[in-house]
């Protein structure tokens, strides 16, 4: 399907704050949109640590009074899932909660370590016993390997044998650490609440509690928080910068702010590059395919005599179709997912603006609404270029087979789409829409180049 992208999860932290759990849980509604398969939460009064998980959504988990009473003290940490190494069930919950030689410890992951089956087989076969399928638990079971007599020097000799995306909080009765991969490509961001530092995936999650975001946490940075003032200790060398460039296309919401730059600012500029690089000619309406496609579709509309419309109605109430794993569940919800308002489309040439076109089931059967409804015609506008290729780095892409324009040039996907027209904006068009340079950013999935040798997934892969 088109939508069928999924990314690892949302993670949220605090150090410091009276309700810390209650914060959380409003953080990771925050940021329900970056998984809806499971969440939990972690908590600490600087003396033990308590735990709550649960398979749903964040208001299915936490959904009584009590759940907060029992979590209590000053400090958090949480996670909102979506599997992309590990199956979906409730021993892969996060966060993850150890006990070690040197007392319990938490963990929570957002992203995928490419090369974790291979440190996986490699500690199995030394006597690691693994409790998840997840390759987020390796990075616990390295730290417990160390020779290292402190905490943080055991977090970096567990972080300098990964490879791939990872933004990391640990957090133990002493206090929290944060780390994120020398590349960067997950963002990772760091905010001030009253004093208090927090962290969260994206800068929306700092909005709802009144929090102030600050700057983003570095590539290659790891931060130690225990009410003393924050240590910054670089771990790796900032390799090159390779930030998901779909976060901006896709995945983030446009109210946040990540890589240090605002997301509804950029799919406004991506959108209007669509527009200047392949314009319809007497368009009437511009539709976007809500909900993440609206803000391009009004960039797209402001360049063109396309005017926007809410043509589609999206139910919100089924959720975002990439979200359940399984192709099954997905199809299912495509057909409960639309609805068309007829009356603003017979007879009228649709601009149809979408974010990305992954494998095209969703889009055919938009389409084909379109038409039933009356259009005469069905342009298709996407505002980022073919998906041809798998990611490694945190993104539920499809086997290269699964994408609709792999080996297949844009014509032949038009044809199997069933559009008019079929046009995707440039990768320069897109690059130049963030504002960043082009090589702060991972295109991978557009254009085949990794920013590091990929190690493809084994079993659960991507």
């Amino acid at each position: 399907m088109d939508r069928n992208i999924g990314e690892y999860c949302g993670i949220f932290g605090v150090y410091g704050a009276k309700e810390a759990a209650a914060l959380t849980v409003l953080g990771l509604n925050a940021l329900q949109h970056r998984g809806q398969e499971s969440c939990g939460i972690v908590s600490t009064d600087g003396k033990r640590l308590n735990r709550r998980i649960g398979m749903g959504l964040v208001h299915d988990v936490f959904n009584r009074p009590e759940h907060l009473d029992e979590l209590g003290g000053h400090a958090a940490i949480g996670h909102t899932r979506y599997s992309t190494t590990g199956a979906s069930d409730y021993h892969n919950i996060q966060p993850i909660q150890v006990i070690t030689k040197d007392g319990e410890l938490a963990m929570a992951h957002n992203g995928n370590l490419s090369n974790a089956h291979l440190l996986r087989r490699e500690l199995e076969a030394t006597g690691a016993i693994f409790q998840t399928s997840t390759d987020s638990e390796v990075v616990l079971h390295l730290m417990a390997r160390s020779q290292e007599r402190c905490w943080e020097d055991r977090i970096r000799d567990a972080l300098v044998r990964l490879k791939g995306a990872y933004s990391l909080l640990f957090m133990s009765p002493e206090g929290l650490a944060v780390a994120r991969d020398p590349h960067g490509f997950r963002p990772l961001a760091m905010g001030d609440l009253d004093g208090s530092p927090v962290f969260a995936s994206e800068s929306c999650a700092f909005d709802i509690i009144g929090a102030n975001y600050v700057r983003d946490v570095e590539p290659g940075e790891l931060l130690l928080v225990n009410g003393e003032p924050l240590r910054s200790i670089r771990f790796a060398e900032s390799a090159r910068r390779a930030h998901c460039i779909f976060e901006f296309v896709y995945f983030s919401r446009p109210d946040s702010k990540i890589f240090g730059e605002n997301v509804d600012k950029t799919r406004r500029k991506l959108g209007k590059n669509l527009a200047i690089e392949y314009p319809v000619e007497n368009g009437d309406i511009t539709l976007p395919v809500p909900d993440s496609s609206n803000t391009a579709a009004l960039g797209y509309s402001r360049r063109s005599e396309a005017k926007f419309e809410l043509g589609l109605i999206r139910n919100h109430y089924v959720g975002r179709t990439f979200i359940k794993p399984g192709q099954s569940s997905r199809v299912d919800s495509v057909r409960l997912k639309f609805n068309v308002v007829e009356g603003l489309l017979k007879d009228r040439k649709i601009v149809l603006v979408d974010d990305s076109v992954v494998r095209g089931t969703t889009m055919i059967k938009l389409i084909d609404l379109l038409r039933r409804a009356g259009a005469s015609e069905v342009h298709v506008r996407i505002a980022s270029p073919p998906v041809r290729y798998p990611c490694y780095y945190g993104m539920d892409f499809p086997q290269h087979q699964e994408l609709i324009a792999h080996n297949r040039e844009v014509e032949e996907v038009r044809d199997l789409l069933g559009a008019d027209s079929l046009k995707y904006l440039s990768l320069n068009g897109m690059l130049a829409a963030t504002g960043m340079p082009a090589e702060s950013f991972c295109t991978a999935c557009f254009s085949g180049e990794y920013p590091e040798e990929p190690t493809p997934i084994e079993g659960d892969a991507l």
